[in-house]
């Protein structure tokens, strides 16, 4: 087949033009023209196929009940919207919060186990991570001994604390008797002193009548002498006398009498004057012995008192003895105190040694993980987030929408991820402040360069649980929406 032919066969057939639609909300005065124009029936003409036929003009009753309707319909809608608007607040400035524990490590470690995945569901008290424990059980094994030792030196202590008082009640017993026996000793040795004292007087005064019989007994030997010599010349001359006849026998026995009683006067005198001296000599070993007595009860005096002396010391040292037990008491509740600060450290240790496994804070699903078997960490370092179930929405409304807006206020909420859902919930409370209040760098209106503009006010809207069936885990932080309140 020709081209020729093509082109005859396509100009037989007839253009039709393709009809315009218009709008009857956005009608003008050209397409009002255009509607009044007559429309023209198409029909086929071989001969000229480039001519169209011109269009019939639409009535314009028509017309004016198009537009009627459309008037209508948009006086309709726009009086429901009215309605709508008048008892809802609106805004899309609104995003899912929901409680994101942050998991972290309180204290330096290796990481041993990492025992769960990403978006895995936890529950609390779950264990994600552990720590290389090792070097904590150490340190629980040092505490523990650290703890015996505070103990042993405690047992000590209380022992040593009863041993003291028994040798300090001894040794002050003991030291008591002796101070009574010393100062006893010393009243016994006064009283000997005394007794002394008063025979030394006595002592003198025989020594003094001993001295004063002695010229005495030598004045009777001296008479007894002259005597003696007298009855010895009367006797030679008797005797003389007797010789020559002169005298009597009985005479001369008597002169001989006599002589015989003056020499035995005079041994008598001087035995008397012997006896005197010897006297005299006892009473001088009287006053010696007396003195003798004195100076030995003297020294028992001393002796006495040397002996209260080191009693008394005896009684200090047993006094000090008492404060030793003192001082072991204060040992003792040292050792006590240290037993409390072992005990502390201990379970510090083993505290410490628990935090090596890390759990979970509460149920939810493990989100930002980004920690692995053998990374060192520090105390505070982040491991991963639980995103628990509970989550609200916390839309930011102009502060011009707050007027009527109350707590407990039915809202509809709709989430950019589920358009074709629509959830419910309640106003659950208004922040006090607003969200530049709260910024790392709040604006100075006190500068001088203030302009107004409409702050935003955060507004806690809780999810109703209901109308969040099957939609628990796939709602998530930070998902944007949409959401109107009803306000009164």
């Amino acid at each position: 087949m020709s081209n020729n032919t093509l082109n005859g066969r396509k100009s037989q057939i007839p253009i039709l033009e393709k009809p315009e639609i218009i709008d009857i909300d956005t009608v003008t005065p050209e397409t009002s023209a255009k509607l009044e124009a007559p429309e023209t029936e198409v029909h086929p003409q071989p001969e000229t196929p480039k001519e169209v036929a011109p269009k019939k003009k639409k009535p314009i009753a028509l017309i004016v009940a198009a537009l009627g309707i459309g008037a209508i319909a948009a006086g309709s809608f726009g009086y429901r919207y009215w309605q709508y608007a008048s008892i809802h607040e609106q805004t899309d400035n609104a995003t899912v919060t929901g409680n994101v524990h942050q998991v972290s490590s309180r204290i330096p470690g290796t990481i041993a186990q990492v025992l769960v995945n990403d978006n895995q569901l936890v529950q609390p008290g779950e264990i994600l991570v552990k720590l290389d424990p090792r070097d904590y059980q150490s340190k629980v094994q040092q505490a523990t001994a650290a703890l015996e030792n505070a103990r042993s030196q405690a047992q000590a202590a209380q022992a040593n604390i009863a041993l003291a008082a028994q040798t300090t009640s001894g040794k002050t017993t003991q030291a008591q008797g002796d101070v009574s026996s010393a100062v006893a000793a010393i009243s016994t040795a006064q009283a000997a002193v005394k007794e002394a004292q008063a025979g030394i007087p006595a002592a003198q005064a025989e020594v003094k009548l001993a001295q004063a019989g002695i010229p005495a007994a030598q004045a009777e030997v001296a008479q007894a002498n002259a005597n003696l010599q007298k009855a010895q010349a009367d006797y030679n001359r008797y005797k003389q006398l007797y010789q020559e006849g002169a005298i009597a026998r009985q005479q001369l026995d008597t002169a001989k009498a006599a002589y015989d009683v003056a020499s035995a006067q005079k041994n008598a005198a001087i035995q008397g004057v012997e006896q005197a001296q010897a006297k005299l000599a006892s009473a001088k070993v009287g006053t010696a012995k007396a003195q003798s007595v004195l100076a030995q009860a003297q020294e028992g005096v001393t002796s006495a008192q040397a002996k209260l002396a080191a009693s008394r010391g005896g009684l200090q040292q047993a006094t000090a003895g008492g404060q030793d037990t003192t001082v072991k008491r204060s040992q003792y509740e040292a050792a006590k105190a240290a037993i409390a600060q072992a005990e502390a450290s201990l379970k510090d240790a083993q505290l410490q040694l628990s935090y090596t496994n890390i759990t979970a804070p509460s149920a939810g699903r493990v989100g930002n993980k980004h920690v692995e078997v053998g990374n060192r960490v520090q105390a505070g370092t982040p491991l991963m987030a639980i995103v628990d179930n509970q989550k609200w929405v916390v839309a930011n409304f102009k502060e011009t929408q707050l007027e009527n807006m109350r707590p407990g206020e039915p809202v509809e909420i709709k989430l950019d991820a589920f358009p074709h859902h629509a959830f419910s919930g309640h106003v659950d409370s208004i922040s006090p402040a607003s969200g530049a209040e709260f910024a790392l760098l709040p604006p100075d209106n006190a500068t001088g360069n203030f302009t107004k503009i409409v702050q935003r006010i955060p507004v806690k809207i809780v999810l109703d649980q209901k109308s969040i069936q099957g939609y628990e885990r796939r709602i998530t932080p930070g998902m944007s929406a949409e959401v109107a309140v009803e306000v009164k």
